[in-house]
C-alpha cells in the first residue's frame, strides 16, 4: 500500500540491527510484489525467499507465518494514516471541525490505497479472507471513536451518541467501501469520492439537525 515502506517507525542505530531491518524489508517487499503479481494463495514462502535472495530459515527469523506479512501490511497502513494526520496537524484527541477531520482521514486512507492500487487489491483481499477484520485490534475504529469524542467536546456531535459504536460504524463504512472498490474494474470507481460520500452520509445521522424554519 505504499512505496515499500520501512517496517519500523524509528531506524535502529546499531549496524547489526540495521542489517536485520534491511533483510526484513527485502522479504516484505518481495512478498508484496509476488502477492500482487500472482496472488497471495498462489505465492509460497520458497518463492518469497528466492525473490528476496535469502535462506528459508532467514524468512522465519523475521516472520513466523506467511500471514504475518499481511499483518505487517495492515500495520504499515495504520502508520501511514497516523503520520499523514500528524503532518497536517490533526490530533485525533482534539479537533476544531469533526467533518474536516474525518474528511481528511478518508482522503489519507484513499491516498494510501491508491499509491499502489493493484497491490492494495491483492493484499486486502487476502487480509479479508484470512479473517484479520474479525480478530485484529480495530485500531482505526478506536481512532475514529476518539474523533467522535472530540466532536462531542466541541459540540459538533450529540452527547447521546455512543462514540465507540460510531467509531466502529465509521470503520465498517471505510472497510466496506474499500473492499467494494477492490471488486470493481480498474478506473471504474473513484475511491476517495466514495469514501467521502459514505462518511458524509453517516455523519448526517450523527450531527445535530438544524431546526426546521417554516
Amino acid at each position: 500500500m505504499e512505496d515499500t515502506p520501512a517496517t519500523t517507525v524509528a531506524q535502529p542505530q546499531g549496524r547489526r540491527e540495521r542489517n536485520k531491518l534491511r533483510v526484513k524489508n527485502r522479504i516484505y517487499e518481495a512478498a508484496l510484489d509476488l502477492f500482487t503479481q500472482k496472488g497471495y494463495d498462489q505465492t509460497s514462502v520458497d518463492e518469497i525467499t528466492e525473490k528476496a535472495d535469502v535462506a528459508r530459515g532467514t524468512f522465519f527469523n523475521h516472520f513466523q507465518r506467511k500471514e504475518d506479512l499481511i499483518a505487517e501490511w495492515g500495520e504499515q497502513r495504520r502508520l501511514q494514516l497516523r503520520r499523514g494526520l500528524d503532518a497536517e496537524g490533526i490530533p485525533h484527541t482534539q479537533v476544531k471541525d469533526i467533518r474536516v477531520a474525518l474528511s481528511r482521514c478518508m482522503s489519507i486512507l484513499a491516498a494510501v490505497s491508491l499509491e499502489n492500487p493493484l497491490q492494495t487489491k491483492a493484499v486486502l483481499t487476502a487480509w479479508v479472507r484470512a479473517g484479520f477484520p474479525l480478530h485484529e485490534q480495530p485500531y482505526v475504529a478506536h481512532m475514529f471513536g476518539e474523533f467522535i469524542e472530540a466532536g462531542q467536546r466541541i459540540g459538533d456531535i450529540s452527547q447521546d451518541v455512543d462514540a465507540c459504536l460510531a467509531g466502529n460504524l465509521l470503520r465498517d463504512v471505510y472497510l466496506g467501501t474499500l473492499y467494494r472498490w477492490t471488486q470493481t474494474p480498474e478506473g471504474r470507481a473513484d475511491l476517495e469520492a466514495d469514501l467521502q460520500s459514505a462518511c458524509a452520509t453517516l455523519l448526517d445521522g450523527l450531527l445535530p439537525r438544524c431546526p426546521s424554519t417554516k
